[in-house]
């Protein structure tokens, strides 16, 4: 029987600097995603990758006197790494440097065209580097941009291209009247206001005289694409289209597309680029999934430009990967605001991973390997319940939340039952008792699957051959 498709795609962060919290948490929950959807046996492509043109970039390399190729070759190697850092199961990596990426923009670019989406016009705003965007001055806090209060926006006037979204109001209120098209439900009503209210054209060139880091417009020497016109097509490019139409249509046309996103996104995501694939007679992504900030001391959106980003390797380092996955997606909303300190995440390993799964996998693990001759007889099969509706909600917090719920039931049923003194006195009756608590223990070893998938594999092989760990799964930390 033919499997169902699955595709899911993160964003793509600029290459200006190291990767840092924010986007770990993004890759961290769609990588909980695209396994869970492997678990129940759809067929899945997972993206990520790096968004290279721009102003910025093109900025951040001559401030540091490089070529701007060697610098985004740099820091595109050093997001590519949080594969190995985080354990992400993308199937792949795309760069919007890369000649196959910069094609596909092109094809797009010729389609919303030949539509007669696309047109010329002379322009003056503020622009906002940060931003890679033009903003209004309701979007200003003291002259300057709220996301980026270290940049000063520029007043620009040049002639670019835009592109027609005013034509596709009444198609885009269509699309996003399903209620599936946003989660949370909040983002959709605000992409919804946005279309009703203050929707209008968008710039999707640059001049070449501004700055020449760019995909080529199509015909016309002297301008290039707008980093997000060029970026938006990295979430087909990376199927291979135009020209590789297997995956395309596969995953694309005829699976459930799923793209997460910040919430600074919802414009973008939800109307411009829905736009876009309306233009081009595409198909409209089915679900963009929005999380929220983490957010440093003082409540603060960690950010690149303010400079209190935390690299994501350095506690991986010192704490192991699956206890930077178990802070970023049980500790952190799913779609809210939430802070990450150093004080936070060291308080919440040791609760919940040292002294919470850890210490009751050796506590039962032990009695195990000493009481019972071999593992119990595992089921197949598991009723996993309300755990798979969360997956299926985009909740995985609420997921980890359910499953930490039934590792505080077992801490529970050994310190009621007390198998450990039963066993003394009643040894059918204690290793009855016994038993139980190793088939509960695999149940929550298989839920760690699609979040901590490097402790899954590590305790159901404990278990299976009924041996005490040799050291702490988590050891605690002071």
């Amino acid at each position: 029987m033919k499997k169902e498709s699955f595709y899911i795609t993160t964003t793509i962060p600029y290459v200006n600097a190291y990767p840092h919290i924010g986007f770990a948490l993004e890759l961290v929950q769609s990588d909980a995603v695209a396994r869970y959807q492997r678990l129940i046996d759809k067929d899945v492509f997972f993206s990520t990758g790096t968004d290279e043109h721009g102003q910025k970039i093109w900025e951040a390399s001559e401030k540091e006197g490089k070529n701007v190729q060697d610098y985004v070759d740099h820091y595109a190697e050093k997001f590519l790494d949080l594969k190995n850092i985080l354990n992400i199961s993308n199937d792949n990596f795309i760069r919007t440097t890369n000649p196959l990426h910069v094609k596909a923009a092109q094809e797009f670019w010729r389609l919303c065209s030949a539509k007669g989406d696309i047109y010329k016009k002379k322009y003056k705003g503020i622009y906002c580097v940060g931003c890679e965007k033009f903003i209004t001055e309701k979007d200003l806090v003291d002259g300057k941009c709220v996301l980026h209060p270290t940049k000063i926006p520029e007043m620009v006037e040049e002639e670019n291209y835009f592109f027609r979204l005013g034509n596709y109001r009444k198609q885009l209120l269509e699309y996003l009247s399903n209620d599936k098209s946003i989660t949370p439900e909040w983002r959709r009503k605000e992409a919804i206001d946005f279309v009703q209210d203050g929707m209008e054209d968008f710039s999707v060139s640059r001049s070449k005289e501004r700055f020449s880091w760019g995909v080529p417009i199509p015909g016309d020497e002297d301008q290039v694409m707008y980093v997000w016109f060029d970026a938006f097509v990295n979430y087909i490019s990376t199927l291979g289209w135009p020209d590789k139409k297997d995956n395309f249509e596969k995953f694309w046309v005829n699976g459930k597309k799923v793209q997460m996103a910040g919430k600074d996104m919802v414009k973008f995501q939800s109307v411009m680029w829905q736009g876009m694939l309306m233009s081009a007679n595409l198909p409209t992504t089915d679900t963009v999934v929005y999380h929220g900030f983490i957010t440093g001391e003082g409540g603060i959106k960690m950010s690149k430009s303010i400079g209190n980003v935390i690299n994501p390797s350095d506690i991986v380092k010192e704490y192991g990967t699956d206890a930077l996955r178990y802070f970023l997606l049980r500790e952190i909303s799913s779609f809210e605001d939430s802070p990450f300190t150093m004080e936070r995440f060291k308080e919440a390993y040791n609760s919940g991973l040292a002294n919470g799964l850890g210490n009751l996998a050796s506590r039962i693990l032990t009695l195990s390997e000493k009481y019972l001759e071999k593992c119990p007889e595992i089921p197949e099969e598991s009723d996993f319940g309300d755990y798979f509706s969360f997956f299926e909600k985009f909740d995985v917090k609420q997921a980890m939340d359910f499953t930490w719920n039934e590792i505080k039931e077992l801490d529970l049923f050994i310190q009621k039952t007390e198998p450990f003194k039963v066993v003394k006195i009643d040894e059918n009756k204690g290793k009855v008792l016994i038993s139980e608590m190793v088939l509960r223990l695999y149940q929550i070893a298989r839920m760690l699957n699609p979040v901590l998938p490097k402790t899954n594999v590590a305790l159901k092989k404990l278990i299976r051959e009924n041996k005490k760990p040799t050291a702490p799964l988590f050891p605690r930390k002071d």
